[in-house]
């Protein structure tokens, strides 16, 4: 027989196994239940993805669209974990992406960098690797990412964060978030929690059947809140950073973002958008390049290619490149290409050809597209 002991958060789970053996028997706190099979439902996926729209995705549960900014092919990694009353994931990404939308109803999320090519931005704050993200339940993601980023989501239940919190302090853990998002915990609760996540998804991708068992999600569980708990801000502590400030320059952004998506087929230039929600194009400046660190033009260019892209991937047999490029505001067939090419890492074209592709699979018959 072999023990395997490992420290997880601080709580001590001990393996024991035999060889050969497909069900290990689990050991918490030396005490060794009777041998059985798994007794909890669990599930872990794990995928690769070339393309921002499906890192989006495939995160269940949440309402999520992402924006390459950066230019250059996408490739991303994702991990996502669901237990008892918590989803846990970790998603590695290349490139600059803003990141929108919202997490599944009713939970508190936290956001826990392992590396960091650079500062990010998030609701509009800077976030360094040695802070966190936080969202609430009705909070809005909005989220410029570095170009590489390798990332841990907690989601846990409000309810539950709140029932652990008042066990431990008799504080609303809600109460002590309120106007957070972001967090800047002492360096031993941050070096704590960045340690148990490494530690969960190796335990993911090593022994995920473990998950399976009553006795291990109890631990993990309780290890989670534990170390959440520990970096949350105390009552009347204030946010990094005024938020009516920091929202005004975020209402400004997603005005304009909506107006570009809503004048698809216009070429809408900065100095429209000034004048259509009514802000100076230094206003403009200013919010751009605090909410995402690129110019207003580079954000709209931006927000249109990636409509292009996923005009392209839906597209129907007769579409064509050009056809799609003008929807968006690209009357110029060669520099679209260029810049779509520069962005995503392969020719308008191809992207296209690979959903013809996929009719000539399903539907046996082949399609002609021009480029």
């Amino acid at each position: 027989m072999t023990r395997i002991r490992r420290l997880l958060g601080g709580i001590t789970l001990s393996l024991a196994l035999d060889a050969g053996a497909a069900d290990p028997d689990t050991y918490v706190a030396g005490k060794a239940p009777a041998r059985r099979a798994p007794d909890r439902r669990y599930s872990v996926r794990s995928l690769t993805t070339h393309d921002a729209d499906e890192q989006a995705e495939n995160l269940k549960q949440w309402d999520q669209t992402y924006e390459q900014l950066s230019p250059g092919s996408f490739a991303g990694r994702l991990t996502d974990v669901w237990f008892g009353d918590i989803q846990l994931f970790r998603e590695v990404t290349n490139q600059s992406v803003h990141e929108g939308g919202r997490a599944w109803p009713g939970s508190r999320t936290f956001g826990v960098p392992m590396a960091m090519g650079a500062d990010a931005i998030f609701c509009g704050r800077p976030l360094k690797p040695d802070m966190l993200l936080t969202l609430g339940p009705s909070d809005e993601l909005d989220f410029r990412t570095p170009r590489h980023l390798d990332i841990v989501g907690i989601c846990v239940p409000t309810g539950v964060f709140e029932a652990y919190a008042s066990s431990i302090d008799g504080r609303s853990a809600e109460a002590r978030l309120a106007g957070h998002r972001i967090l800047v915990p002492p360096q031993p609760a941050m070096h704590a929690i960045r340690r148990l996540c490494a530690d969960i998804f190796q335990l993911v991708d090593r022994r995920p059947a473990l998950l399976g068992y009553d006795a291990v999600q109890r631990s993990i569980q309780h290890a989670v809140l534990a170390h959440l708990h520990a970096t949350i801000p105390e009552s009347g502590q204030p946010a990094a950073e005024s938020v009516p400030t920091c929202e005004s320059r975020r209402a400004i952004v997603e005005r304009a973002r909506r107006v570009v998506l809503e004048r698809s087929g216009e070429h809408v230039s900065v100095a429209d958008l000034c004048g259509l929600i009514g802000v100076s194009r230094r206003t403009l400046q200013y919010c751009f390049e605090s909410a995402f660190d690129v110019s207003p033009a580079q954000y709209l260019r931006a927000i249109r290619l990636n409509g292009a892209r996923r005009d392209l991937k839906i597209a129907g047999e007769s579409a064509s490149v050009q056809d799609i490029a003008a929807r968006w505001g690209f009357w110029h067939l060669s520099h679209f290409a260029a810049d779509y090419r520069r962005m995503f890492g392969e020719l308008p074209s191809r992207t296209l050809r690979r959903r013809g592709a996929l009719f000539d699979e399903t539907e046996g018959r082949g399609a002609t597209h021009a480029d």
